[in-house]
């Protein structure tokens, strides 16, 4: 049995890790809060006192952390100490071009890596059911997805080192234009003074319906603005959205809009709320575009 480690357990990836830890793999995991740490131990997992210890231990690691910078530097910690072959499979949202310097640096080092970036949100990491898009080459993606069947609902490889991260681009616009249409529906309801609850619920039976209208709607009209997945982390990856559109010539005017509102929400103190928080930055009063 692979020896499995697992960095960062914070939304995300801490449930992924429980998966993990209950499937019964060999787990040693690592996250800068050490309390978040707890439940895994409790679960089988064993933890590690620093990054370069987790790399000694383990053939495979997976990452599950912010931003570009962040894989960078647990990355240059992890392979300090680890064994050739060690395969780095990473969870993060990143640029794609990080992706691909990562992948080229670490096959000097004779490491192997995937980018593996996830979605289906917070529900879909704590029930297992997440779609994981899998850039790298065929036999070490074969690998990663071999082990993370156990909070998998869909993986795929679909290309080189990279791809994954394209594709998770590509979805974080589809997703930003859902939230955008179901934020300015229910908003646009609400100003007209009809019942938004029936409102909503009428649109998820038809052609309006859509995973924002399942899982933020509710949100809406609770007025539940704990994340899930938070007003700053989308705009974090939409920075590296508009980023690789213009390195592709790829026109992305919805996600630019979205980005532009997704700020005033931040500024108007949502930066740490769900991103469906965006409803009551379209209701405020004069607000037009």
């Amino acid at each position: 049995m692979a020896k499995v480690g697992f960095v960062g357990l914070g939304v995300m990836g801490g449930p992924m890790a429980g998966h993990l830890a209950n499937a019964g793999l060999d787990l040693t995991v690592w996250n800068r809060t050490e309390s978040k740490a707890e439940p895994l131990k409790q679960a089988g997992a064993k933890t590690a006192r620093s990054l370069e210890e987790l790399g000694a231990e383990c053939d495979v690691v997976f990452l599950c952390v912010s931003r570009s910078e962040d894989v960078q530097d647990c990355i240059a910690q992890l392979t300090k100490r680890a064994k050739p072959n060690t395969l780095f499979v990473d969870h993060s949202t990143i640029l794609p071009d990080v992706s691909k310097s990562l992948r080229d640096e670490l096959r000097t080092k004779e490491f192997r890596f995937v980018d593996a970036p996830i979605t289906g949100g917070s529900m879909g990491a704590q029930k297992g059911q997440l779609t994981i898009f899998c850039g790298g080459e065929e036999a070490d993606v074969a690998e990663a997805i071999e082990i993370m069947k156990p909070y998998t609902k869909r993986a795929e490889r679909v290309g080189g080192a990279g791809a994954g991260q394209l594709t998770k681009m590509a979805n974080q616009i589809a997703v930003g234009g859902t939230l955008l249409a179901l934020c300015e529906s229910l908003a646009f309801a609400e100003k007209a003074g009809i019942d938004i609850a029936k409102t909503r619920d009428l649109l998820a039976g038809g052609a309006a319906g859509s995973w924002s209208m399942d899982n933020y709607g509710p949100k809406i009209l609770n007025r539940d603005w704990s994340p899930g997945f938070k007003v700053k982390d989308q705009l974090k990856d939409f920075k590296y959205c508009i980023e690789s559109a213009r390195q592709i010539d790829a026109a992305i005017p919805g996600t630019v809009l979205l980005d532009e509102l997704l700020t005033k929400t931040a500024e108007n103190g949502g930066q740490d709320k769900t991103t469906a928080f965006l409803f009551e930055t379209l209701l405020e009063e004069g607000f037009r575009d």
